[in-house]
């Protein structure tokens, strides 16, 4: 009988991860209430402590089971019909039968749930050999791929529409292939984990790409005549006029696909051919994450936990758009989030779902913008306020009014770097001794593509160009080690990514960032005080996570310029 059948074990499991190296994961997924570390192991996998192929070798030599491969399960017949799918890919879980009978492959043998579900639902138990976390998701994408009925798009039998006439192509949005078409591209797009979808009309061909890790790939043309029908479609799901066409619109949809609760802005612009079209996916039910497993070393989460803990003042986080702000800020109100603290949200849209958080969304059409809702929010008695986005002076003047009036206010800004935000809020005409007064400090951020463990190789020649560019940007070099370059395989299309990771950088306002900002500095001088204390940039950070095989050298210049 293999341990992987004791469920006593599951606790030495835990002891056996940390003797080999493995850091203790945070948050509720590291350990059940029952006090077992099942659950463990995919909490060190999400917060980077651990590899999903390391995670895997050390439960084969736990639990005595056998290893399999993504390769190798090429031919296997998966057996899932009996199961949600959706249940399968959250354990991690895949049963199938090869001419050795019964297996279910999984990442983690201590989830005893998952695998007493699979027997009771196949009525017989299964064997047990062990994927690694990543190899079943490739597996479920492929057989999600596999499963679904593919429509080609290029063959949808519809009549060239009149484009001057508005009723026909009302009756060609709402029909059944154009609908279809769309369903089938907003479930291909979810499923590839991309942040936007591009409607894009050329002169002879509608191009439709998605944005996946930060960049753009094609996923499909469509014949040109289809163009006016599918932006009309779009339209119609956004709640705009399909008959305006010279001018942009913005509009939003709350949709399901594939039993998942999105929010979908979209945005219409003219163009030389006809229309384009941008379609964001934001999920409802995004889960909160950790520090760790957004990319944040020990130091940054040190500084982060210390800011946090700030009674009152204003906290900012700050990056391009698509650089997973929100995402900052949802995982910091999670950390404050208490029966003690009264902690309310202003959001556009709300991306997090909060419990005992009162979250508000605005909505402009009606006067509810950042600031009418934030000056509603201190007659509340809030102990902590999160902006979504200071988008204008007025938003900024109520925040700071907040932050002296002794409220903790999280909030977001769109610049470059930490210290541009001290400029930026100089620019919005906030006076320097009101910025310095309130400021705690600042969080830089990018997302960079995380590198494909699968097929990555070493890249030697690298550390010379890293300590070039070090030297020319008065950086210290950092000491010689491995990078990687990223060269492609299925498991990652081709791309030699899969997933991105955060860099990130933290401005503490001390007393000498404080006497610089009454002196309006310029952002040199203030990045200059900021290393004094200890600030790290995104870049140095960037260059040693490209060090630890998480990404590469070019990755992190492209990102951080």
């Amino acid at each position: 009988m293999t341990r992987g059948t004791n469920i006593a074990s599951a606790a030495s499991f835990s002891e056996f991860l940390r003797a080999r190296g493995v850091p203790a994961a945070s948050g509720r997924s590291a350990r059940r209430d029952d006090g077992s570390a099942q659950g463990e192991m995919e909490g060190a996998w999400r917060s980077g402590g651990a590899t999903g192929g390391e995670l895997a070798a050390l439960a084969c030599e736990w639990y005595e089971l056998p290893r399999r491969d993504y390769e190798g399960m090429g031919a296997i017949v998966s057996v899932h019909d009996a199961l949600s799918l959706q249940f399968l890919r959250e354990g991690f879980a895949l049963p199938f039968r090869d001419d050795e009978g019964l297996w279910l492959a999984i990442a983690d043998p201590g989830a005893l749930d998952v695998v007493q579900a699979v027997t009771l639902a196949l009525g017989e138990a299964p064997k047990l050999c062990v994927l690694a976390f990543e190899e079943l998701d490739l597996l479920f994408e492929h057989i999600a791929r596999e499963g679904r009925v593919e429509a080609r798009t290029g063959d949808i039998d519809v009549a060239h529409a009149d484009p001057d006439s508005i009723e026909a192509l009302q009756d060609l949005a709402r029909g059944a292939p154009i609908v279809r078409a769309i369903d089938q591209i907003l479930d291909r797009a979810l499923e590839c984990g991309a942040t936007d979808i591009h409607f894009e009309t050329g002169r002879e061909e509608l191009r439709i790409r998605f944005r996946v890790d930060g960049l753009l790939r094609l996923h499909e043309t469509l014949p040109r005549h289809l163009a006016p029908a599918v932006i009309s479609r779009v339209k119609i799901l956004a709640g705009l006029d399909i008959a305006e066409r010279r001018l942009p619109q913005d509009g939003r949809a709350n949709i399901t696909i594939r039993n998942t609760e999105a929010d979908l802005r979209v945005a219409l612009a003219p163009s030389m051919y006809g229309e384009t079209a941008v379609a964001r996916i934001l999920l409802k039910d995004a889960k909160l994450l950790n520090f760790g497993r957004i990319g944040m070393t020990a130091v940054h989460r040190a500084g982060m936990d210390e800011l946090l803990r700030e009674p009152h003042g204003i906290m900012i986080v700050t990056g391009p758009t698509g650089s997973g702000k929100t995402t900052t800020l949802a995982t910091s109100i999670g950390l404050l989030n208490d029966p003690s603290r009264k902690i309310v949200t202003v959001e556009d849209p709300i991306e997090y779902q909060i419990a005992g958080v009162h979250q508000t969304q605005i909505k402009p059409a009606i006067g509810l913008t950042f600031a009418t809702a934030l000056r509603s929010f201190l007659r509340h008695d809030p102990d902590v306020i999160m902006v979504g986005e200071m988008r204008d002076t007025e938003t900024a003047q109520v925040g700071i009014q907040a932050a002296l009036t002794g409220h903790l206010v999280l909030t977001t800004l769109h610049t470059n770097s930490a210290c541009d935000a001290i400029v930026r809020l100089g620019d919005m005409g906030i006076e320097p001794f009101l910025v310095a007064a309130v400021l705690r400090g600042v969080l830089g951020q990018r997302l960079v593509r995380r590198l494909c463990e699968r097929c990555r190789q070493p890249d030697p020649d690298r550390h010379d160009v890293v300590a070039s560019f070090c030297r020319s940007e008065g950086i210290a070099p950092p000491p010689e080690r491995g990078y990687f370059k990223a060269c492609g395989c299925a498991a990652c299309g081709g791309t030699g990514f899969r997933g991105r990771v955060g860099v990130f950088e933290i401005l503490r306002v001390d007393r000498n960032v404080r006497a610089l900002i009454g002196e309006r500095a310029d952002s040199g001088r203030l990045l200059a005080a900021g290393r004094a204390s200890g600030l790290t940039t995104m870049m140095e950070d960037g260059f040693a996570k490209a060090e630890r095989g998480m990404t590469t050298v070019d990755e992190i210049l492209r990102t951080t310029g």
